[in-house]
């Protein structure tokens, strides 16, 4: 094997042309590894071009989009390392500095390459779940967990990544032993320096589990309304209803209360809030909103109720409570429904409108004829 191997180096070196310093020929080694690398890269991405063009997978597309930039580099960097490694003593000397140079880039282009390829397997498995629909609880479950622990184990390889790139160097040798093997030395720096970073990564753990929240849920946080637009291992992001964003740390949804409209069903019931006259015909009004309900799509049919709540000196409170399939349904209905009977009762019933009433002292005295 090893006779075989030194033909072929010196195949390669005569194709080149005869170069009697071995240094030199070494390095035109190097640069032929590297230039076969890009050659495979470059066929490859020629074959899975034909593939695409003759029946496109989503995969493929995928792989394109996010892992194509880490491929190129990973394939030249991997002929780079073998060509150092290949260097033989009866032929050509090795080069300490073209050796570190491999290991290094080679070690980097391989993380970027695992990091893009566990995107891609994200987005594979993610990819078929729709979790627009607040009614796909299941679907929003299972997506918020597979992107907190893709990101979970992008952190793992980048700190093994950076461990092993620290024992590359002579100077740093030890330290990165410490973080690969000495538990007591990573438990003391984090402890000092990482104590909220170490909460939060804990706390999106359980939610991970627990489900307090997810992708897409409805909550109301800080005396606000939103949907829960990124869950990251130290913060969630917040979409409030005028379109900002409320950044979050992780450990605020395991510490503080908050409200989950959509904690196990999106379904919600909204109420109308009526301040009437004592006059007001209550029996017309739950007539007529029980018909404004039935022609709203938006009504599921779960609940209605109209009540009379509070008694105020000068008016009653009549409240309607409807359901439907979510919140922003909810708020839309309740919309509609305030609008239509305001309308009913100013068009029909005037009087039930409020309405101050004021008796002269006159009024009160007892006429001549009564006395």
């Amino acid at each position: 094997m090893q006779q075989q191997l030194d033909i072929w180096i010196r195949s390669i070196v005569r194709w080149f042309g005869y170069v009697p310093n071995r240094d030199l020929s070494g390095w035109i080694l190097l640069i032929t590894a590297i230039v076969l690398g890009f050659a495979v890269d470059l066929f490859l991405t020629q074959i899975i071009r034909f593939i695409v063009r003759r029946r496109p997978f989503q995969t493929l597309a995928l792989l394109k989009i996010y892992a194509r930039w880490a491929f190129w580099v990973f394939v030249p960097s991997m002929f780079f390392l073998l060509a150092t490694n290949m260097q033989s003593e009866r032929f050509l000397r090795r080069h300490p500095v073209a050796d570190k140079t491999a290991e290094i880039i080679f070690l980097i282009a391989t993380t970027w390459l695992i990091i893009q390829l566990l995107k891609v397997g994200e987005l594979r498995l993610i990819g078929q779940y729709d979790t627009a629909q607040d009614t796909n609880l299941a679907h929003r479950k299972f997506v918020t967990q597979v992107r907190f622990f893709r990101r979970l184990v992008a952190i793992v390889i980048i700190i093994l990544s950076g461990s092993l790139l620290l024992i590359t160097f002579q100077g740093s040798r030890k330290v990165g032993l410490s973080v690969l093997t000495s538990a007591g030395v990573v438990s003391v720096v984090i402890g000092i320096a990482a104590q909220k970073t170490l909460a939060n990564l804990l706390a999106g753990i359980q939610i991970a589990f627990n489900q307090q929240i997810r992708l897409d849920d409805a909550v109301v946080v800080e005396k606000e309304w939103g949907r829960v637009e990124e869950i990251n291992l130290t913060s969630v992001i917040v979409r409030l209803w005028d379109r900002r964003r409320l950044i979050l740390p992780i450990t605020y949804f395991v510490e503080t209360p908050f409200e989950n409209w959509t904690r196990s069903d999106a379904s919600i019931t909204g109420a109308v809030f009526l301040y009437l006259d004592y006059n007001t015909p209550i029996d017309k009004v739950r007539e007529r909103a029980r018909k404004f309900a039935e022609e709203d799509p938006l009504w599921n049919q779960d609940v209605f109720v109209v009540q009379v709540t509070d008694t105020q000196p000068t008016c009653i409170v009549v409240r309607v409570l409807v359901s439907a399939r979510d919140a922003p349904s909810a708020f839309d209905l309740r919309c509609h429904i305030r609008e239509k009977l305001v309308a009913f009762l100013r068009d029909e019933y005037p009087e039930s409108l409020p309405q101050t009433r004021l008796r002269l002292a006159e009024e009160l005295k007892p006429k001549e004829s009564d006395v």
